[in-house]
């Protein structure tokens, strides 16, 4: 035995692969079945470089190459007119176009600036458009939605001047555009889209979208030719809204966003932007002197086609007197059929925790950083309602031969308003929403997303329904 183990510790290589040649047959059968089936899987990307949940995560990685899909917004308002262009990716996400996560160009006056001469308010339109489409692949333009959102502004020129404006917009969209464009695309949007998207917009960028009704935030959006109000309610208290007249918006939209559906009250005043407000603060005066506008001016204002007595008393503007015009204005005394009215007997919606946290959007911001109280390059100030009353109080001690050196960053034809406008948003925010005037809200201009700011406007809430309701990506909203 010793002796034929000893061979056997001799053996060559060849001779012992043939005697263990059924061993290993068995074995290598198995691993070069499971070599093959890893080299046919599809790779994975580290969990890090994917984007995940939309509701949880919004990494972007330049390393993906998922399908890409374009958006062009024109914003038409009652002080000017912007295009926003936004890229998404498959989740929803939005993807940088060059250096920023959006095209925003702007172009003043507005629309309603050419109510007698629709094919001039077309026009003012076209470098706009030319903007958009330099920056949207010639490939990806015939599947790119273009909508035109006309706000307050056109709405009050009137049904005719409106329709022959945006008919000449239609025209401009379908023989000068290589966008995929509609004739329902270009509209004067009604108060209820138009806070409705805002909300969406603000939240979007927070990623709250997805989260508790209570985990959102609400937004008061301050226009030129009107004011939304928008924030998330329970399902309880939806039920409980009142029944508003047929033709009117109703006071909730049911909106199921990021698998959560959320009950959204908004409602749209309409005359009480900050623009459209004058007028009425002017009304209530009628034609005497009005106690909101500084001293020194004697003129006009012109509004919608309309002018109006816009004239200083001897002694100056006066807070005190202002206020109880703008009070005046605000109708805050009209008949309430409802248990909580706003202004103009007007359902405020029931509070609850969606309004506990307020984004105040557009006006709000600009003349806060105009009357100097926040810092006019930062994307977002956090102020108290009562910060507007008392800049009202140094505005409205200004002689308009001053207000220039005082005011340097106001708009000189807005300088004899600069008293009224700061009063009008305190009485707006206190006595119209009944905020609490040392609660804290936020004054929001652009939000951080993705290490970019975004411009916190309605048109991108606008750009997600339209990309979801043409199956452009992977998730409705």
């Amino acid at each position: 035995m010793i002796k034929r183990l000893h061979n056997r510790q001799h053996d060559s290589f060849s001779d012992k692969i043939q005697r263990y040649r059924s061993v290993l047959l068995v074995i290598s059968i198995p691993v070069m079945l499971i070599a093959v089936v890893l080299l046919l899987m599809p790779g994975r990307a580290a969990p890090s470089d994917v984007a995940m949940d939309y509701g949880l995560s919004r990494k972007f990685s330049p390393n993906l190459k998922l399908s890409k899909s374009y958006a062009v917004i024109f914003d038409a308002g009652s002080s000017g007119s912007r295009v926003h262009v936004y890229c998404f990716d498959q989740n929803l996400d939005l993807v940088p176009i060059g250096k920023d996560l959006e095209l925003f160009v702007q172009t003043k006056p507005g629309l309603s600036a050419y109510a007698s001469d629709p094919q001039a308010a077309a026009n003012s339109l076209a470098s706009l458009l030319d903007k958009a489409q330099s920056v949207v692949p010639q490939d990806l333009r015939p599947k790119t939605p273009v909508k035109v959102g006309a706000t307050a502004g056109l709405r009050q020129l009137g049904v005719d001047a409106s329709d022959r404006i945006l008919q000449a917009v239609r025209d401009l969209l379908k023989y000068k555009s290589a966008f995929k464009s509609k004739p329902e695309w270009v509209t004067v949007l009604d108060g209820s889209q138009e806070g409705s998207y805002q909300w969406v917009t603000i939240n979007y960028l927070l990623g709250n979208l997805g989260k508790k009704y209570s985990n959102t935030v609400g937004v008061v959006d301050l226009g030129g030719g009107s004011v939304q109000m928008a924030y998330a309610i329970s399902e309880k208290d939806a039920a409980n809204a009142p029944t508003v007249p047929e033709g009117e918006d109703q006071y909730v939209n049911e909106m199921y966003l990021m698998g959560t559906k959320y009950y959204l009250y908004v409602h749209s005043y309409l005359h009480y932007g900050l623009l459209a407000a004058r007028t009425e603060i002017l009304k209530v005066t009628k034609d005497s002197d009005n106690p909101c506008i500084l001293a020194g001016y004697d003129g006009s204002y012109k509004y919608g086609g309309q002018e109006y007595k816009a004239s200083a008393s001897p002694s100056g503007s006066n807070i005190e007197e202002c206020q109880s015009v703008a009070i005046k204005a605000l109708k805050v005394n009209d008949t309430c059929t409802h248990m909580q009215c706003t202004f103009g007997g007007v359902w405020n919606g029931g509070g609850g925790d969606g309004q506990k946290n307020m984004f105040v959007a557009s006006f709000f911001f600009d003349r806060a950083a105009e009357a100097g109280f926040i810092d006019q390059n930062e994307p977002v100030a956090k102020v108290r309602p009562g910060d507007f009353e008392s800049a009202a109080k140094r505005a409205c001690q200004t002689k308009l031969e001053d207000a220039k050196s005082i005011y340097p960053r106001v708009d000189e034809s807005n300088l004899p308003y600069i008293c009224m406008d700061l009063v009008y948003q305190h009485a707006l925010l206190v006595v119209g929403f009944g905020l609490d005037p040392w609660q804290e809200i936020t004054l929001v201009k652009q939000i951080k997303y993705q290490n970019s700011l975004v411009e916190a406007a309605w048109p991108l809430g606008s750009a997600i329904e339209a990309i979801s309701s043409l199956g452009l990506n992977q998730v409705s909203a």
